[in-house]
Parts: C-alpha cells; sequence; structure tokens
C-alpha cells in the first residue's frame, strides 16, 4: 500500500521535514506509520460543537489503536441560530465553499493517507463531505449527534419553541416571563439544536449515504455511546485505508439516492436539495431538482418529527434510527452501494431493529403517502421551489391570496410582528437568493413570526432565499431564477394573486402571459449589496439555487 505521506517523510529529502514533525512530539515510530488527518470543527461559539474536542480525542485515540498517527486541525463552523434575522446569516451557506475549501488545502498539502471529519451543524457537514469527495482518500464522517429536547409544562422544547415565542409575545399568546422560561430551558446542552431541522438531518443522511458508521446520526451528543463510536470510527479509517475504500467507492449514485429515500422518509430539512447535488457534483454526478421530486413521489413519509410532527429526535435513536428507518423502506432503498463499514447496506441492514412503530410507521400506514419535500414548477418558478411538505397542514396545501412583497427579510418580519400582514396573504421576500442576498439567507425569523403571531394556517410565505430545517407551514423557497437573476419573482408587485397548489406541484401568478412578459422586460435589477469582501466574490461565483448553489 503507497502512503501519500512518504511523499513527506522519505528519504534524505525528507529529513528536514521529519524535524518539523519531531518539533510536534513525534518519534521516529510515528512517522513510519500513516497519517490520519481528524478534520475537527471544534469552537466555541456553536452548541452544536462545543463537545467535539472529545470527540476528537476519542477518534485519535481509536486511530492510534489500529495503527495510524493522527494529526488533527480545525474548520471554522457558522450556528445558524446565532445567525438568523440579520446579515450575519448571508454568511452561512458561502461557508460551506470555504470550509471544502480548507479541507481539501490541508489533506493535500500535508499529503494525509486518510481522514475522520468530525462536525455538526448546517454547512459544516455538507462542507466536509464536499471536500471528502474531492481530495478522495479514505474518509469518515463522525458527526456530532443532536441536542437533547428541553422541556416545559409537559412538551418538548427545541431552538424553534424559542423563535416563535417571539411572535407569540407580540401576539399576546405569551408573556414575557413566559417567554423567558422557554429561552432558559428550550436548549438543554450541547449538540445540534434538537428536532429534524438541518443539521440533523444532514447527519442522518451522512448516514444514509454510507459515509458514517451505523448509528452515528442520531446518538445523541451527550450520550456516552457517541463517544465509543467515535474510538471506532478512527479505527475504521484506518480499515478503509487498508482496504483502499475510497468515499467515491461508496458516495455512488444509488447511495445518493438512498440519502433521497431517507430524507423524503423522514420529512428532513429543504436545505439537503442545495447540500445533495453540491456534494454529488464532487464526484460527477447531478442530481437534479427533477430526482429529488420523482422520489418523492414514490417515497411515503414514514417519520413524523419536528418540526412538522411531534416526534423527537431522541425518539428517533430510541426507535433504532436511520438503520430501522432504511430496514423499514424495504425495496424503496438500494441495497448493493457500499459503507464505511466496509459492507453493503443489505448486510449492515440485518443488525437493525425497529424498536417503535409509532416513530417509524411501516410503509402501508404512512404519516404522508408522499415524501416530505416537493419540488414546485409554474411561470413564477420556471427552473422550479422547494417546499417542506411533511410541515405544511393540510388546509394549506392549496391557497390562493394577494401579494405582500418585500426586498428584505428584516421588512417583513417587522410587518408581519406589526400585524400588517392579513390572513390570507402570501408573503413574498425576494433578493435574498445566492447572488442577490448575497448568500440565501435563511427566513427562520420570518416563518417563526409568522407562526408564533397565529397564521401558519392562513399565510403562505415564498422567497428565492432559503428556509430553516426548522420552518413549518407553507414556505416556498429556492425559487429560481432569483430575483437578482431577473427571474419572475423580481417583478411581483403588491395585490398580485398567487396561487399555490401542493399536491399539484404548481406556482403560479395569476396574470396573462403579456402583462408578464412586459413587466420582464421593464424589470431593473437593483445594484449589489455587497461590493468588497468574501460576499462579493461569492455573489459573482455562485450558481442558482436550483443546481445547489455550486460556486463554478
Amino acid at each position: 500500500m503507497k502512503l501519500r505521506s512518504r511523499e513527506v517523510v522519505s528519504g534524505l529529502e525528507g529529513l528536514p521535514r521529519r524535524a518539523l514533525l519531531k518539533a510536534n512530539g513525534l518519534t521516529n515510530a510515528d512517522i513510519e506509520r500513516p497519517f490520519i488527518a481528524i478534520a475537527n470543527s471544534y469552537n466555541q461559539v456553536v452548541p452544536g460543537h462545543l463537545h467535539l474536542r472529545e470527540l476528537g480525542e476519542a477518534a485519535a485515540a481509536g486511530v492510534r489503536a489500529a495503527g495510524g498517527t493522527p494529526l488533527e486541525f480545525n474548520t471554522i463552523g457558522i450556528c445558524d441560530g446565532l445567525a438568523q434575522g440579520h446579515v450575519g446569516m448571508r454568511y452561512s451557506l458561502p461557508s460551506r465553499e470555504i470550509i471544502a475549501d480548507s479541507l481539501e488545502l490541508m489533506l493535500e498539502a500535508h499529503r494525509f493517507d486518510a481522514v475522520v471529519a468530525i462536525a455538526s451543524c448546517d454547512k459544516i457537514v455538507p462542507g466536509m463531505l464536499m471536500a471528502l469527495a474531492r481530495v478522495d482518500i479514505p474518509a469518515i464522517m463522525l458527526t456530532g449527534g443532536p441536542m437533547m429536547p428541553g422541556e416545559w409544562r409537559g412538551q418538548s422544547l427545541d431552538i424553534i419553541s424559542a423563535f416563535e415565542a417571539v411572535g407569540a409575545v407580540k401576539a399576546g399568546k405569551l408573556s414575557e416571563l413566559e417567554a423567558m422560561e422557554i429561552e432558559n430551558r428550550c436548549c438543554p446542552g450541547c449538540g445540534s439544536c434538537a428536532g429534524l431541522f438541518t443539521a440533523n438531518t444532514m447527519a442522518c443522511l451522512t448516514e444514509a449515504l454510507g459515509m458514517s458508521l451505523p448509528g452515528v446520526a442520531t446518538a445523541h451528543a451527550v450520550d456516552a455511546k457517541k463517544r465509543r463510536m467515535a474510538k471506532q470510527s478512527g479505527k475504521q479509517v484506518v480499515e478503509l485505508l487498508r482496504r483502499r475504500i475510497r468515499p467515491s467507492d461508496i458516495m455512488t449514485r444509488a447511495a445518493f439516492e438512498n440519502a433521497i429515500v431517507v430524507d423524503m422518509a423522514i420529512g428532513g430539512s429543504t436545505n439537503t436539495v442545495l447540500h445533495l447535488p453540491a456534494i454529488s457534483h464532487e464526484l460527477g454526478i447531478n442530481l437534479s431538482l427533477d430526482v429529488f421530486d420523482r422520489l418523492s413521489r414514490r417515497t411515503p413519509q414514514i417519520c413524523s418529527l419536528r418540526p412538522g410532527g411531534v416526534h423527537t429526535m431522541l425518539d428517533l435513536e430510541r426507535a433504532g434510527g436511520v438503520q430501522a428507518v432504511m430496514k423499514r423502506l424495504g425495496k424503496l432503498a438500494h441495497l448493493s452501494p457500499l459503507t464505511v463499514t466496509g459492507r453493503r447496506v443489505r448486510e449492515n441492514l440485518r443488525y437493525a431493529k425497529i424498536y417503535d412503530s409509532k416513530v417509524i410507521r411501516p410503509p402501508t400506514r404512512p404519516f404522508h403517502k408522499e415524501g416530505g419535500i416537493a419540488v414546485l414548477r409554474g411561470n413564477l418558478a420556471p427552473r422550479g421551489a422547494v417546499v417542506k411538505y411533511a410541515a405544511i397542514s393540510p388546509r394549506m396545501m392549496r391557497h390562493r391570496g394577494p401579494a405582500r412583497v418585500f426586498d428584505r427579510e428584516e421588512d417583513a418580519v417587522r410587518a408581519i410582528l406589526n400585524k400588517r400582514v392579513r390572513r390570507g396573504d402570501v408573503i413574498v421576500i425576494r433578493f435574498e437568493g445566492p447572488k442577490g442576498g448575497p448568500g440565501m439567507r435563511e427566513m427562520l425569523s420570518s416563518t417563526a413570526a409568522v407562526a408564533g403571531m397565529g397564521l401558519s394556517e392562513s399565510v403562505a410565505l415564498l422567497t428565492d432565499g432559503r428556509f430553516s430545517g426548522g420552518t413549518r407551514g407553507p414556505c416556498i423557497g429556492h425559487v429560481s431564477p432569483e430575483a437578482a437573476e431577473g427571474g419572475p419573482i423580481a417583478i411581483v408587485q403588491d395585490g398580485d394573486v398567487i396561487s399555490i397548489d401542493i399536491r399539484r406541484r404548481r406556482l403560479e401568478l395569476l396574470l396573462p402571459d403579456p402583462e408578464i412578459k412586459a413587466r420582464l422586460a421593464k424589470v431593473k435589477l437593483p445594484e449589489p449589496r455587497v461590493k468588497k469582501g468574501y460576499l462579493a466574490l461569492y455573489s459573482r461565483i455562485v450558481g442558482s439555487a436550483a443546481d445547489g448553489a455550486i460556486c463554478r
């Protein structure tokens, strides 16, 4: 087995480089072993990352036990919750590319032989997976695990409870003292926010892809099981190196389809429609919106987790986790893809057990006959738009109403909280796409305000931005082409009637075609909002949300 690290340390020419490694405390014996990167996103800013230092130590111990030399480095990590509702959210999605690029740079410059990638939260996991696909050395992903749910008055709480409390106070449904109780109780410790939001969705899909060990996705951050699995991951990556199993052997088209099917079955975040295509792009695999919609139409939703349902990630863990979901799906999942266990999916599923049929229902008795995400098209979204089907009340599957148009999320939130949005309205938030934002902000503050004000069953919201995995209600995002590219969403005016039919997958601006063409011909796009720094560069090189907001 030829090791890349020998390019660094072998022969007389490697003498000065060996000297530098010895300054780190490495012995001759350490230098002779394979170099295994521990790529960690630990920081003291993000709750999902607070415990990752311990997981890094456990993974390193596993690497040493298997005969490798672990060397740890860090990547950045942005907390979407802390970035919500202000300009900081513009930096969240763009950070995915920085994470991927920084991981690539470290792995390639130092010629690592293999890597354990440790991450939690929304953009960090997909960013790392993009890099693992790009560099294509033996690799294993270790996701940090969910936060435990909070509790108050007999109900489970999570960060969405806090966001929605803001609107509830404004609507007079909750006192400020009660809101403070929610604030103090909803996030009880480390881990990615409890609930099937983007972070936990991506952890589940990473396991479904075969890039993390069975059971990793739902093992909670505070559970000792997570430390044991970290050590096991360190050992297993050395085995992958020995067997020369690379990410490209694992992340095949069939594996990506498994991830999408699991996404639909559990009712995951719409952000996966950005992340899976970006990861697959690194491997030359095209995942179009049509693939998501096709698989959604034939996959029943067999789990109903918060925010759209009542169950928590803890319930899913106790019911058997991702492997139990895949076992329940049966022939809907491909059984042949290889995984980081070194075994095929079918072999892994022999060990899977389903412990709670109320949490993981059989396909014959699903929560919904179709999957958790729907792709809409029409004259308002010629290239598509995305909605979390699983989180919508049946009464809002069809909606028609007048547009209330805003060019920034902050303006929309202010209007909602000041009761200037009426029942039946369709809130339109535009110039928030990948280019126009720039950065494609999540609209969690606006959707939480709608829910908190008691409007989630009477008001729809659509945007060329995106939504948090914690969003519930008829919230349609990724409208493409975006306003900054001259898409039809740029011509919508207050009072225009918009028709939404989620079951028929239609999104229409109810204007005559000549009127639409005339408005498009006259549309004037504003100057870029950001003219310097990373976001200015990002707005120039990022592609459409319909293709995963990939930078080219």
